[in-house]
């Protein structure tokens, strides 16, 4: 199943919350002020939350007033990434925090960023089944987000998401990651708390994991417990932990079986410990961490299309310096930047 945008927790799209909602939420016209429909969303009316999603993800022409009519709004949700390589489980573990969230009476949004299909560039939504304690819940709204190639695992409009589900006072943002390994770490420029799952059985991605995402953890997750090598896999993760760069804080490795629930209650205690520690920072140096990421990718975004283009006498001087030696890729992209 190939879908670009889905609309609601069931991953039905607009046709099934439609339905579902009848006429007790109405669309939003061109003409509704941006305030009006954060005012809607706020209110918990999920038809303007599912618009609102949909217009930033586009970046559509009312997205930037809309951002606009969000921020001050902004600053009580918090966002938690979770990532990790692909087999140890994140959606189902997902699926065990929000049950627990809920139960706890925080209102969850979810963004799951899956992989891009080659024919469409939708999102593939095949994790999203697993997602059973978003069904019929209206404290829970899942979006899939097609991860549209980029290597670090997430999409700009993950970005802008996370601003829509805070301005609707959702509690608890989670953010789960494609799963594609080390390059997977754009999630620590975008949540709050960094969770890093792993599995026994899936061969060296421990050794694989050390210069990448074990740098950015907050917490790391042994999830699949109950299988074969487990205590062998924590081991693993404490050793590689106890020689990482960045030691002011002591990353807990707990042991958890999603399915059946194990070890999630101590997950959500050591969430809640972080996101208090990073609350200490303050809302606007969270938010400006999350704009940066933003910067740097539209200018990344704006240099490679200027360079696949191939315009311009410049570019092409600059190609033949690097070819002859007479100048180094790093000094041509410093030039093609000025």
């Amino acid at each position: 199943m190939t879908k670009d945008r889905i609309d609601d927790r069931t991953g039905n799209g607009t046709s099934a919350e439609a339905a579902r909602l009848g006429n007790s939420a109405r669309p939003a016209p061109a003409d509704e002020a941006p305030s009006q429909l954060v005012a809607r969303m706020r209110a918990g009316e999920r038809r303007a939350i599912s618009y609102a999603v949909t217009e930033l993800e586009a970046l559509s022409a009312r997205a930037p007033a809309l951002l606009g009519a969000m921020q001050e709004h902004l600053g009580h949700a918090l966002v938690v990434g979770f990532t990790g390589p692909p087999g140890a489980g994140k959606s189902t573990l997902v699926n065990a925090l929000i049950r627990k969230a809920r139960e706890a009476g925080q209102r969850v949004g979810v963004i799951a960023v899956d992989p891009s299909s080659p024919i469409s560039g939708g999102a593939i939504l095949g994790d999203r089944i697993r997602m059973t304690a978003a069904l019929d819940d209206d404290g829970v709204f899942v979006r899939s987000l097609a991860s549209r190639g980029y290597l670090g695992g997430l999409s700009p409009a993950a970005v802008r998401i996370i601003d829509a589900f805070d301005a609707a006072h959702f509690d608890l943002v989670i953010l789960e990651t494609v799963g594609t390994g080390q390059n997977e770490i754009d999630v620590a420029e975008v949540a709050d708390v960094r969770v890093v799952l792993a599995a026994p059985g899936l061969g060296d991605d421990i050794q694989a994991m050390k210069s990448g995402l074990l740098e950015i953890a907050d917490i790391m997750v042994v999830n699949k417990a109950d299988r074969e090598g487990a205590e062998q896999t924590l081991h693993q993760l404490k050793g590689a932990l106890a020689i990482r760069a960045d030691r002011r804080h002591a990353v807990p490795v707990l042991k958890t079986i999603a399915l059946s629930g194990i070890g999630v209650d101590e997950l959500m205690a050591e969430v809640a410990k972080v996101g208090e520690r990073v609350a200490t920072a303050g809302i606007e140096v969270r938010r400006r961490r999350r704009a940066r990421y933003l910067i740097a990718r539209a200018a990344a975004d704006l240099v490679n299309e200027r360079i696949r283009s191939g315009e311009g006498a410049s570019l092409t001087s600059l190609c033949d310096g690097v070819l002859s030696g007479a100048t180094t890729p790093a000094d041509a992209a410093r030039r093609l930047l000025e």
